[in-house]
């Protein structure tokens, strides 16, 4: 029989006492700040303890004791309190979700103090209880072998193409501290990334011309298809009980930081992560982050090609963009440029001579006017192109006729 502590009894770390006590003789002490939490502990047999010194009192050395609290602060404030209470050969695991360098620092800082530091990458979420934990261990071997009994009531049976490539139990230790959270950190990243293509594919499937019922494809892709995995085996579960179009859930998506890190190293590395970093960069889009982003690209639409804009808190089915009202205006640039062109030969008789409007009465004129401009190009230097990008020319050449129809034909980008 072992014997080890646990700190933090939320839906993972709960769960993990739960299986512990379930499958097997170890005996558990639990502890937690939520008082209803230990109770549901002590209810599934493991020991109670009120506070980190009393759960500390109730292990015998040399002492194991399991952390499964957010990863940042919580988890850097308990292993530093259990640090002052533990002894020489005693072992703190972090369970959760650490950066693999602060289990680097923390290693070093707990072997300075004779406390061994190992770091459990876990995966498995709230079905662990029931299928295991898929875990990947770092930290110095002595400290490992010892809690190899913990792990393997957690883990999985491996199935049958893996026994020989990683042994009975679904769990692994790949090396020194922090060595199990980069191989989880990574595991996320992909998780992201698998994540954000079956969500991809469905929501093309949600727009396509057919009626499909989204549960029966997921089920149907696990079923021999290249494409199967537990996730799709979730995304069914999903569609069954939420319905077919997840009416009822918010397009909000978090990220717990891996996916971050993962990338983060991966440049560190010139490891190109572009599916990786495209699934964590649209998790920030649903948060509703790069409005501004999409507000300067329709500014920029506008000003270059004068093309409409919607007003900020336009209802999009029932209102006209604000900028409709003007979309056959001339961009600022244009308004510029023909402030001495028709103005001015609306109100100079004399200058029209050159204009559209003789060239229209006097064809063996027209070599100077936009009508052959608009055929030789060569000439173009004194017509109506160069009136609409040299002001000081359009006063002796009106060229609103070009002008105006340059704007109406301006092309979309």
């Amino acid at each position: 029989m072992t014997q080890i502590g646990f700190v933090g009894l939320g839906k993972m770390g709960g769960n993990m006492v739960h299986r512990i006590k379930r499958d097997s003789e170890h005996e558990v002490v639990a502890f937690d700040f939520d008082k209803d939490a230990v109770q549901r502990a002590a209810s599934d047999g493991a020991i109670g303890a009120g506070t980190l010194a009393s759960l500390v009192k109730k292990l015998a050395p040399p002492r194991l004791v399991w952390i499964m609290v957010p990863a940042g602060d919580p988890t850097e404030q308990t292993v530093q309190k259990l640090s002052k209470l533990l002894q020489r050969g005693d072992t703190i695991i972090d369970g959760g979700n650490s950066k693999w360098t602060d289990d680097k620092r923390r290693a070093a800082e707990m072997s300075k103090l004779g406390i061994h530091y190992v770091d459990v990458g876990t995966s498995g979420g709230v079905w662990g209880l029931t299928v295991g934990y898929c875990m990947m261990v770092g930290g110095p071997p002595t400290a490992v072998r010892r809690l190899a009994p913990i792990l393997d009531v957690l883990a999985p049976t491996t199935n049958e193409q893996s026994i020989a490539a990683i042994g009975p139990r679904g769990w692994l230790h790949f090396g020194p501290a922090g060595a199990g959270h980069y191989v989880k950190m990574v595991h996320n990243g992909v998780e992201y990334g698998l994540m954000q293509a079956y969500a991809e594919g469905f929501d093309v499937f949600d727009k396509c011309e057919y009626e499909l019922d989204n549960a029966k494809i997921a089920h149907l892709w696990g079923q021999g298809s290249v494409v199967r995995s537990w996730l799709c085996e979730l995304a069914a579960r999903a569609f069954e009980a939420d319905g077919n179009e997840l009416a009822n859930i918010e397009g909000y998506t978090e990220d717990s930081g891996e996916g971050r890190w993962t990338i983060e190293d991966a440049t560190a590395h010139d490891v190109p992560t572009p599916a990786l970093t495209a699934a964590l960069q649209s998790r920030f889009y649903s948060r509703g982050n790069g409005d501004f982003t999409h507000r300067l690209l329709a500014a920029l639409r506008n000003q270059f090609g004068g093309h409409a804009v919607k007003a900020a808190g336009a209802d999009s089915k029932t209102s006209k963009p604000a900028a409709a009202k003007a979309n056959t205006a001339k961009p600022a640039a244009a308004k510029a440029a023909s402030r001495r062109t028709a103005s001015k030969a609306a109100t100079t008789p004399k200058a029209s001579r050159r204009t559209a409007s003789k060239a229209a009465t006097t064809p063996k004129a027209s070599r100077r006017t936009a009508s052959k401009a608009a055929s030789t190009p060569k000439a173009s230097r004194r017509t109506a192109s160069k009136a609409a990008t040299t002001p000081k020319a359009s006063s002796r050449r009106s060229t609103s006729g070009p002008a105006v129809a340059k704007t109406k034909g301006s092309a979309k980008r």
